[in-house]
């Protein structure tokens, strides 16, 4: 497996974009380390192209005729290799180097059959579509390792997802809306995939040990919103106050008997983010936009911009400490030099290309620039081929989550 072609651009009009596209794409492969006859495309466009989408893949289809799978999707914005696409018209397109029998396209209208070798799976999914989380959970119990890694379409025009399989479109013209598609690997394509949280626990992690639908009764068998009065140090005497103070906290939960912070001290990669909807005075209860169940774990945090950025730099050592294991740790890396770049894995295994998806609260102005999050991500894994979006939610494990970010990698020796 070589490395996988990829390119990106943005232009007021797609056509334009396509080509800037398509031409970086044919200078890679004609390039020896590049793969020059891939099969698996994932296509990535921001919402300004929405409405031109099948024109987008028709025309790209044609252009690249021995590319036969097609999958992707919409967002707000886009994410590849040191930059991000935020607000701009904008595509993406890499091209992915896998032998046709380790990788199937899917969708609702095709679904993956039981009987599908899949290991894992990138999927892509509709925020409007009725009872999402469950199908989340029916589609990871599908792959033997049970795991997804993907996000919902952001989108402020139309939210389509493209699903292409063996040259043949799986909806009409190969755009959809609704549900969810995406593509199952086997068990031969090399991936390592973590979730980065983007937020900083500020209480104690406490049991749910009553709970009403979405309202959080009890922690620790004292009534919540005391607990969360006194973990915020505000009082309701002063609802300005308050309400402010409140508006930008959030809740981390976590599965019972799981605890929630990680060896950094930051939330785990099994936090699932959610919003405070409101407060229950007369039942003294939270209201968290999330279902929960008695036994979960609940901490409160906040976004934080230097716990997020510490996060993002320890899942790209954790992957880069599992493609090089013999050589230098990245925190030993940054300390011997100002360019890690430069020591992109010599031995043992490689990056062979990357999808990115992360939360549209996220991005450069949150890290503290234009593209920040891209090129801290670039800095510690070196200039790889990677595509991604910001979506509405992300996809890891058998969950949905919010503020967080989805690293995968496919890996090759």
């Amino acid at each position: 497996m070589k490395l996988f072609p990829y390119g990106h651009a943005t232009h007021p009009q797609w056509l334009m974009a396509a080509g800037l596209v398509l031409a970086q794409l044919r200078a890679q492969m004609s390039l020896p380390e590049y793969a020059r006859s891939p099969r698996l495309a994932l296509l990535y466009i921001t919402d300004h192209y929405a409405g031109q989408a099948q024109a987008i893949l028709d025309h790209l289809r044609q252009e690249l005729p021995a590319v036969t799978d097609w999958v992707g999707t919409v967002g707000v914005g886009l994410a590849v290799n040191n930059a991000e696409y935020f607000d701009e018209p904008a595509m993406a397109l890499m091209l992915c180097d896998l032998p046709p029998d380790q990788y199937r396209v899917f969708s609702g209208l095709a679904p993956l059959p039981a009987s599908a070798l899949a290991d894992v799976a990138l999927v892509h999914a509709d925020p409007s579509t009725p009872e999402l989380t469950e199908l989340i959970s029916e589609m990871a119990g599908r792959t033997q390792k049970g795991y997804l890694f993907g996000g919902l379409t952001s989108s402020r025009t139309r939210s389509v997802q493209f699903a292409v399989k063996d040259g043949q479109s799986l909806t009409d013209g190969g755009v959809l809306e609704g549900g969810l598609s995406g593509v199952a690997f086997a068990p031969g394509v090399g991936l390592l995939s973590r979730v980065t949280q983007g937020c900083q626990p500020v209480s104690l992690e406490r049991e749910i040990t009553e709970v009403d639908q979405q309202v959080v009764l009890k922690l620790n068998g004292v009534p919540a919103l005391d607990v969360l009065l006194t973990d915020l140090d505000i009082s309701l005497s002063e609802p300005q106050k308050a309400i402010a103070v409140v508006r930008t906290t959030l809740v981390g939960l976590s599965p019972a008997g799981q605890a929630s912070a990680g060896r950094t001290g930051h939330l785990g990669g099994d936090v699932r983010v959610r919003h405070i909807v409101g407060l229950d005075p007369t039942r003294l209860g939270v209201v968290v936009a999330g279902n929960m169940q008695a036994g979960m774990r609940l901490t409160l945090c906040r976004r934080d911009v230097q716990s997020a950025r510490a996060d993002l730099m320890r899942v790209c050592a954790e992957i880069r400490e599992e493609l090089e294991p013999e050589m230098l740790s990245i925190e030993a890396i940054n300390a011997l030099s100002d360019d890690p770049v430069l020591t992109l894995p010599q031995t043992g295994k490689r990056i062979a290309g990357a999808v990115y998806v992360s939360c549209t609260g996220r991005g450069g102005p949150h890290f503290g620039g234009p593209s920040a999050e891209m090129q801290i991500i670039r800095h510690a894994l070196g200039d790889v081929p990677l595509v991604g979006f910001f979506a509405a939610g992300e996809i890891a494990h058998n969950q949905l989550y919010g503020y967080t970010g989805v690293l995968t990698v496919f890996t090759t020796d």
